[in-house]
């Protein structure tokens, strides 16, 4: 997402090959390559380029934005896209990120507590307009926002994998997405969650805290790798040594023919609920995404 005609043609790329939504992501500086666009513009030229395409961030890095505010860029993408904003939320983790621009990343326990927070602003900002909230991290007492969304509910995608994300995820979340990713100290993530029991726990904690909300929230799974109807390289096959035992299982990774991995996305739904699949490698995933509209 480099410029408007590159992200033009790839949104449109995207919804011609039968995809539902595009994402963007919030990071600062090459730390995660260079994907550093600020995720909000490059999805309104993108949403402006389709027709029905739904857009959104995947996920915003909470510890970077006001509540307040970003639930006006929130509406205001919302009415700039006409009703096709997804807002994916995330308690965000980078060290180096934050370091890089004097930003003190909060532990982890005080930064999901304001993450909750901030979830609880900006859902009722969206929502009503107003706010008036008093907690440890924000305080916030607006009685009209000035401005309305499209949507009559901005869907929120809550992505995560502790306890009390997912507990957060089941109030307020339309979308919880299973990460499978655990962090290092300095944020460093990796798959230290990809095994179907990991995924499984989570799942049953949502569907408890959910209680009457549960149907109302779709589950979601953030693909980490796929190959489709192609074997694999060499440097796959090494990267994916220690996952050998889970890949079979594990819907962060889908591998095989068409066929093979049609039949897993069925049965994780089955096993599992898991309904929407956001993938990295859109033309490589398109056979599969062609098989399922037949």
């Amino acid at each position: 997402m480099t410029n408007a005609a590159a992200v033009s043609d790839l949104a449109r790329e995207v919804e011609d090959l039968g995809y539902d939504e595009l994402y963007s992501s919030d990071h600062v500086g090459t730390f995660f390559g260079r994907n550093a666009v600020d995720p909000f513009v490059a999805l309104v030229v993108a949403a402006q380029a389709t027709t029905t395409l739904r857009v959104g961030p995947l996920v915003l890095n909470n510890e970077f934005h006001q509540p307040a505010l970003l639930a006006r860029t929130a509406i205001s993408v919302d009415q700039m896209t006409n009703g096709r904003l997804v807002l994916g939320m995330g308690t965000g983790y980078a060290q180096s990120e934050h370091d890089a621009i004097g930003l003190d990343l909060l532990a982890p326990g005080p930064r999901v507590t304001r993450f909750g927070e901030s979830l609880t602003v900006v859902r009722q900002l969206c929502d009503t307009g107003s706010c008036a909230f008093d907690g440890t991290h924000h305080s916030v007492d607006i009685a009209d926002m000035g401005i309305e969304p499209v949507q009559e509910r901005i869907p929120f995608l809550i992505g995560g994998h502790g306890p009390r994300v997912v507990a957060m995820a089941a109030q307020h979340a339309d979308i919880f997405q299973f990460t499978g990713l655990t962090h290092a100290d300095d944020g460093t993530p990796s798959g230290g969650g990809f095994a179907y029991d990991e995924i499984a726990s989570r799942a049953a904690w949502l569907e408890e805290a959910a209680g009457e909300r549960n149907d109302m929230i779709e589950r979601s799974a953030l693909v980490q790798f796929t190959a489709v109807d192609t074997p694999l390289t060499d440097a796959d096959t090494d990267r994916l040594a220690r996952y050998r035992d889970i890949v079979d299982e594990t819907p962060f990774m889908l591998i095989g023919s068409t066929e093979q991995i049609i039949d897993k996305l069925e049965r994780i739904r089955s096993q599992l609920g898991i309904s929407h699949f956001v993938i990295r490698d859109h033309t490589g995933f398109a056979p599969v995404v062609a098989a399922l509209a037949t």
